[in-house]
């Protein structure tokens, strides 16, 4: 009897702590949407990391680089950014953006700056028009009011240059990549840097997608044009005279091996291969920090089987672990695993900091 009545007392006190723990939780959701600030510790340690990424995001909007250095060092730390969840289903159907006859208007109003021998368009005068104008996604107010340079299902980050860009750059130039005749494809391009340097090395044909179409218009397609300049193809240039970027004498055949695409990833590879255009794929797959949201590797997954000729390679650049997101090379490096399409390999390590990595994709070869 006394064991039975111990435990009727450990029960009851088992129900009501779980009782207590669902009130808990539903007051912390009614605080929630009566304040989506938050008012909870948790919200509060939120907030403390987001004030650091939001300081971060100003340092790097106020720098002006000569070298990729510096502007790495300043770029928002992917790894730290909190990740929103979506509030609602966000849908976004992958389409491809027209390229302007007039490419002189597509750098209208745009301040140019220079780093690793490549134009790019400052990233906050671009977010300064945005946000005094009405655009249909206004992913800058909403990343502004959520302290946040990532919400998922709404802005995926594409505004901002992150420092593992630069490390793919830098592993391209170091493994004297071949782009000649090549095909291919800037994934989750952002400013696009990764597909400019293809097409300045003669790549056969350079498309670009990012998840967001305003990064496509304001930022990714403004820095293309910026590079399509005589003398650009050796990927040198002077330093820009002025941030103004004056007009230049364009080069039409560069653009013209040119397609940008926006949209979810597996819309884009559905786009891809049902559309009317003649489509060949990918001899390569460039994509930088796309590999920070677990939620994601599936869609990214598949859209690289889909997408990559059978002898292609993908050169993936992401950082060993996103705190707050769950994401990184190892975890992603096991999904891939066992998925068992594709086999990786680390061919750089960047050991400055929080450990980043530049991984080497390619299909199973069939025994």
């Amino acid at each position: 009897m006394a064991f039975q009545f111990n435990f009727s007392i450990e029960e009851k006190a088992e129900n009501e702590l779980e009782t207590l723990g669902d009130t808990a939780l539903q007051l912390e959701s009614a605080q929630a949407s009566l304040n989506p600030g938050g008012s909870t510790e948790k919200s509060k340690e939120i907030s403390l990391v987001e004030n650091v990424v939001h300081k971060e995001s100003l340092c790097a909007h106020e720098a002006t680089p000569k070298t990729a250095a510096p502007l790495a060092k300043c770029s928002p730390n992917k790894s730290q950014v909190q990740v929103l969840p979506k509030k609602q289903a966000h849908f976004k159907v992958a389409k491809e953006h027209k390229i302007p006859e007039d490419f002189s208007k597509v750098l209208e109003n745009k301040v140019m700056e220079a780093v690793q021998g490549l134009y790019y368009v400052n990233i906050s005068v671009v977010e300064m028009t945005l946000s005094n104008d009405s655009h249909e996604e206004d992913i800058v107010s909403k990343s502004i009011s959520s302290h946040s340079d990532l919400i998922t299902g709404i802005y995926e980050g594409g505004l901002k240059i992150w420092e593992c860009t630069f490390d793919l750059m830098d592993y391209l130039s170091e493994a004297e990549m071949q782009f000649i005749n090549k095909t291919v494809l800037d994934l989750g391009c952002g400013a696009g840097l990764l597909g400019i340097v293809a097409l300045k090395r003669k790549a056969k044909e350079v498309h670009f997608q990012d998840y967001n179409h305003t990064v496509i218009d304001e930022i990714t397609l403004p820095n293309v044009v910026a590079n399509c300049t005589d003398g650009g193809g050796d990927g040198r240039i002077s330093e820009p005279p002025s941030k103004k970027h004056k007009k230049a004498n364009f080069v039409p055949a560069l653009m013209s091996k040119c397609r940008f695409f926006s949209g979810e990833w597996a819309e884009f590879s559905q786009l891809m291969l049902s559309g009317n255009k003649p489509f060949s794929k990918y001899d390569l797959i460039l994509t930088s920090e796309t590999i920070y949201n677990p939620d994601n590797y599936s869609a990214l997954h598949d859209t690289i089987s889909k997408l990559l000729v059978k002898n292609g390679r993908v050169y993936l650049a992401s950082k060993a672990h996103y705190f707050g997101v769950g994401g990184g090379v190892h975890i992603f490096e096991k999904f891939i695993e066992e998925r068992n399409v594709f086999r990786t390999r680390t061919v750089k390590v960047i050991d400055e900091g929080l450990t980043r990595y530049i991984i080497e994709m390619a299909f199973k070869i069939s025994s």
